[in-house]
């Protein structure tokens, strides 16, 4: 079999609800949610860039303007960029399966819009391109197997397994970029929801081992799920304790610790707020306090959502 060579477009799922991090969901897509300045597709599609994919297609359902608007035609990030519509969201298979069936390409980037990771893309194209393989998904060593689900894995490689969170087996832990070939999602109809790690992949398991392949590697991975983990990214990517975004006016006597604040929020005199992430154009008025939770308007007053629910 003839090398194949890598892919060099890759289509970014970010058509999801982002419902787990609600309530800073509420008016805008996940992808473009603002982590620690830029927002989170704003980082994905510069983290392609660098590595050589320019040509991204971007599969939308929720809030769509709020994505469209930040990125446009990509140009700004150095990539091109196409969209797909989705009406009714198609899911991590049906996501694909219409991706394929608007571009001329034979294998993509596969590439979720929701995490971080900076997976070498050459080194895993190259691993692809030595198999025979429909799916090769970047892994990393499971890093919290009682919270994420697993890979399980042969030593050449081969993907047997999906395994639910709590197993006590060693697993690998999927970071969310993948290469498939157009063949993967053949058996789908366009435009009919489906998933893929999970129905899809198992029936290409059984019926072809080896067809799905892991890419072992110990990359960087940030996930991004809750609103505890949005704080704690945002934080950590800025190596400040407090991350404030455009025409923000914070009181000199408010306390602030461990702190994201969005564009245009206020702080008044005596406000003490502790690992709070504070919404866009939200007012705190003099001698608030708010300790780990998530603050946003709401038609009263700023709304509070403890993270310890979430």
């Amino acid at each position: 079999m003839p090398p194949r060579p890598a892919p060099t477009g890759a289509l970014v799922l970010t058509a999801g609800l982002g419902t787990r991090l609600r309530p800073l969901t509420a008016d805008r897509a996940k992808p473009a949610l603002p982590v620690a300045g830029p927002t989170l597709v704003e980082r994905i599609l510069r983290g392609l860039s660098r590595q050589g994919v320019r040509r991204v297609l971007l599969n939308l359902h929720y809030r769509p303007e709020t994505i469209t608007s930040v990125v446009g035609d990509g140009s700004g990030l150095g990539v091109h960029v196409r969209y797909s519509w989705e009406v009714p969201l198609l899911g991590s298979g049906g996501g694909p399966r219409r991706a394929f069936s608007l571009v001329p390409d034979d294998r993509l980037w596969l590439v979720n819009g929701d995490t971080l990771t900076d997976v070498l893309l050459a080194a895993m194209a190259a691993e692809h391109a030595a198999s025979d393989a429909l799916v090769t998904m970047a892994v990393i060593p499971n890093p919290a197997p009682e919270r994420y689900g697993g890979v399980a894995v042969t030593p050449q490689g081969e993907v047997t397994e999906f395994v639910p969170r709590g197993s006590a087996s060693p697993t690998w832990h999927f970071v969310g970029v993948q290469i498939a070939e157009r063949d993967a999602f053949a058996s789908l109809a366009d435009g009919v929801p489906a998933d893929s790690v999970g129905p899809l992949y198992r029936a290409l398991i059984a019926s072809r081992p080896g067809a799905v392949r892991a890419f072992r590697s110990h990359a960087r991975f940030v996930d991004i799920g809750t609103p505890r983990d949005y704080l704690d990214t945002c934080l950590s990517l800025a190596g400040t304790s407090l991350v404030a975004g455009a025409r923000v006016e914070v009181d000199p006597s408010a306390r602030l610790e461990a702190c994201v604040l969005w564009d245009d929020v206020r702080i008044g005199r005596g406000v003490r707020l502790r690992r709070v992430v504070v919404g866009e154009g939200v007012h705190l008025p003099d001698g608030y306090q708010a300790d780990n939770a998530v603050v946003v308007s709401g038609a009263g007053g700023p709304e509070v959502t403890q993270l310890a629910r979430m």
